[in-house]
């Protein structure tokens, strides 16, 4: 939905141009991380904000999730990063990380013919010998077990994809599937499966999923990827009282919602090349018995400490409506304060 302010969408351009400019080519491309939170009105431009900042992110070379908050539970973290892998496509990633591995060897994948496994390229030459195979494990290693942003398992999980990748370290694609199904949480694989492959992980629950999904960045940005763009909307859903919404919050799961969120922000630190925005109608704010300031363990973190006249460009909470009135001033500009 447009701005109802603005018809052409000019006026929310400035602060898109700002995010893009700032955030998106500078600081989470350079290894940065950062939550952002959008509110407003009904008809403020909330999704068209969030859509146009995901259309750009695209165009900078960024990995782009969306979410609904209507579709997806936002109380467990782990359906979170489930959905965030879903649409991720890890395995072009880890397609461009052989590429990369080839490229260290000596070689140039696009040599390779369509089709052919790059262990089997090598044989093809007469290069196939156990130096080259074991350069390819070094190579493997190196990149993912070595790597100190990679959880463990989920190292172990990606070098064996990647090996699928190249014909080497040699995996049947069976064991493929399984491996994707257990990064994606699946229930249904079960541990003494993957241990027939030298494999022990223990299951992605959300006490371990934000571990996971900062694992899940660091293999997007090994793949030549700027980072992973997250944008969360409708949130407002956790206060809604109405009977056609598939989803509906007990006290429970929203007050699990605001502490998953507060888990976000404090290990946000931790993680690199991401961002992520949550959308939300303002009554998630103005209800003080449901809404953001009922948990102030959450609220005491996203809430805007000063409000000067000018609007600043770099605040953590934008306010749309407010955005409206008074327009981007000049507390856009500077230095990035993160």
């Amino acid at each position: 939905m447009m701005p109802e302010w603005n018809e052409n969408g000019d006026g929310i351009r400035i602060l898109t141009d700002f995010w893009k400019e700032k955030y998106l080519s500078q600081y989470i491309a350079d290894g940065g991380s950062k939550i952002k939170f959008v509110t407003g009105k009904k008809e403020s431009g909330k999704t068209y904000f969030l859509r146009t900042m995901a259309a750009i992110a695209e165009e900078e070379n960024y990995k782009v999730v969306r979410i609904s908050a209507k579709n997806i539970w936002m109380h467990d973290f782990k359906e979170i990063y489930v959905e965030i892998f879903r649409q991720c496509g890890i395995m072009e990633c880890l397609e461009a990380i052989s590429h990369c591995l080839i490229r260290e060897m000596g070689f140039d994948h696009h040599d390779i013919p369509s089709g052919m496994k790059f262990i089997d390229y090598l044989s093809q030459n007469g290069l196939g010998d156990a130096l080259n195979k074991r350069e390819i494990r070094f190579q493997l290693r190196q990149m993912f077990l070595d790597n100190p942003l990679l959880d463990n398992n989920f190292a172990l999980a990606c070098s064996m994809l990647t090996g699928y990748i190249l014909g080497y370290p040699m995996l049947e694609e069976q064991n493929r599937d399984m491996l994707l199904a257990w990064l994606e949480g699946d229930r249904s694989i079960k541990i003494s499966q993957l241990r027939a492959l030298d494999f022990y992980p223990s299951r992605i629950t959300k006490y371990n999923a934000r571990h996971m999904l900062r694992s899940l960045a660091e293999v997007i940005h090994m793949g030549q990827f700027a980072g992973l763009f997250i944008t969360i909307d409708d949130l407002e859903i956790l206060i809604s009282r109405s009977s056609l919404e598939l989803i509906h919050y007990t006290k429970m799961k929203r007050e699990d919602t605001y502490e998953s969120i507060r888990q976000l922000i404090d290990d946000i630190d931790s993680m690199s090349n991401i961002m992520f925005v949550y959308a939300f109608d303002r009554e998630l704010i103005d209800n003080e018995n449901m809404g953001l300031k009922s948990y102030q363990a959450l609220w005491m973190r996203i809430q805007n400490e000063i409000i000067g006249e000018r609007f600043n460009c770099f605040t953590d909470m934008v306010d749309l409506d407010r955005y409206a009135r008074i327009g981007a001033g000049s507390d856009a500009g500077g230095k990035l304060n993160v």
